[in-house]
Parts: C-alpha cells; structure tokens; sequence
C-alpha cells in the first residue's frame, strides 16, 4: 500500500502554475471560445444539416445538441492531457522547475499532486469557457447544464493523471506522440462524440466502453441535454475508479523517475 506524503502545501504547486497561466491568459483564452464555434459550424452546421437527428434517452435529438456536450468532453480530455504530458514535461526536464520545488520543503507527491490538480483546473476553466459559447447556441439545459463543472473537474483528474502516467514513462518528449496516436485520437474519434457508440461494430463497442471519454461523454451530454440517467451515474462510478487507479500509478511512476 503507498502511502501518499502530502499537504497543503500541494496548492503552493497549483498556485504557481496559475501565476503563470495569468500572464498568458489571453491566448489559453482563445482555443476554448473559438472551438466550439468551428466545430459547431463544420459538423452542427454542415454535417448537422444531413444527418438531421439522432436517437439518445429515447427522444430525437438534433445533431448539433448531439456533438455539443462531446466537445466539452474532448476539451476536458485535450486540456488536462496535454497540461500533464508536454507542460509537466518541460517544467520538470527543460525548465528544471520540479528540481527547483524540490529543494524547499515541498515533496514529490506534493509536487505531482499540485501538478495533476492544476490540469483538472485548466479542463474546468476551459469548460467554463466553452459553456458561454455553447449556451449562446441554446444547446444547453439549465439547471443541469451547471453540473457540468463538477463533471469537468472529475474527468480532468481521470486524464491529468493518465497524462502524468505517460510523463513518468517516456524519455524524451517527442514520445508523447504515441500515446496521443494510441490512446487519444482513438477516443476522439470513436467515443461517441460526433456518432452513437451503439453504430460501432460489437467488439468496437466494447473497446469503447473500455476508454474514459466514452463515459465522460455520457456524463456530459446526460448533463447538457439535461436528461440525467442511470449511465450517467454510471460514467461517474467509471471515473472515480479511473482515478483510484491512475492517481497512484502517477506518483508511483513520478517518484521513480524523479528519484533516479
């Protein structure tokens, strides 16, 4: 059993990496206000104006409202990610920035822990982001839609400690492009975000179940349509374990690499 060494002082982590995220703001700003409205007009426009409704919770639903809650999904999954492989990368191999913390009271599980708390808190910022947009559209379901954020923050954890998995491992940076090919432009394409999962193939079905977006998906469009359900509670129950599991892999793998 790993016994898990930290504190409070895990925020002073988060809390730098937010000082750094202030003075670049205005451009983080920019892919989550202005992806919703590229993908709503190639594929909610476009493709929307072709495939016209589909089937979800037993009702129609406009192809638009369908592709909405999967680009919050695929941002929560990008936004944390992508924080925790190639940012966490270069602050601890380029930037020497671990290095730095280590040297102050602050230990590695503290370290990782802040690390991984702060991509869960860029996928929530971003989601909050691309909510404004989205509900323009009225592509969301209030009150409901609100639940979103908490959703964000779970399924930020689930993939900022996948991406963590992936940091301790690899050695150079440029690796990173096979879990990106193996693992996440699988889940954008085939987790159910721009078709039903229920259209795949029966064996890619359960490949599909088996990967973390399928169930944050489910989540998010269950939220945003406002029809919660029993594979919403479910996606949740996946998520949690997802993170009781990767967590530890992330700082098991992050001490060992650090610690060499």
């Amino acid at each position: 059993m790993m016994e898990l060494e930290v504190s409070r002082r895990l925020l002073r982590v988060w809390q730098r990496n937010l000082l750094v995220y202030r003075k670049t703001w205005k451009i983080a700003f920019v892919p989550p206000l202005t992806e919703p409205l590229f993908y709503l007009t190639a594929f909610g426009v476009g493709l929307g104006g072709m495939v016209g409704t589909l089937a979800y919770g037993g009702t129609a639903v406009g192809y638009t409202a369908f592709i909405a809650p999967g680009m919050l999904a695929i941002n929560i999954m990008q936004s944390s990610f992508f924080e925790n492989t190639y940012a966490s990368f270069v602050r601890m191999y380029y930037q020497r920035t671990f290095d730095a913390m280590l040297a102050t009271p602050l230990t590695i599980d503290e370290v990782i822990t802040g690390e991984i708390l702060w991509g869960a808190s860029k996928a929530v910022i971003g989601t909050v982001l691309m909510m404004a947009v989205v509900s323009l559209f009225g592509l969301l379901s209030y009150p409901y839609a609100l639940l979103l954020v908490p959703a964000a923050f779970l399924g930020g954890l689930a993939f900022a400690s996948a991406g963590m998995v992936c940091t301790a491992i690899v050695p150079t940076i440029e690796t990173f492009n096979l879990p990106i090919f193996l693992f996440i432009t699988p889940m954008f394409l085939f987790s159910g975000t721009f078709f039903p999962v229920a259209n795949l193939p029966g064996w890619a079905q359960v490949v599909a179940r088996a990967l973390p977006l399928t169930h944050l998906v489910e989540l998010c469009r269950s939220l945003a349509l406002g029809r919660p359900s029993s594979g919403a509670l479910a996606a949740v129950a996946y998520l949690v374990v997802w993170n009781v599991v990767a967590f530890p892999l992330a700082l098991r793998g992050m001490r060992r690499r650090l610690v060499r």
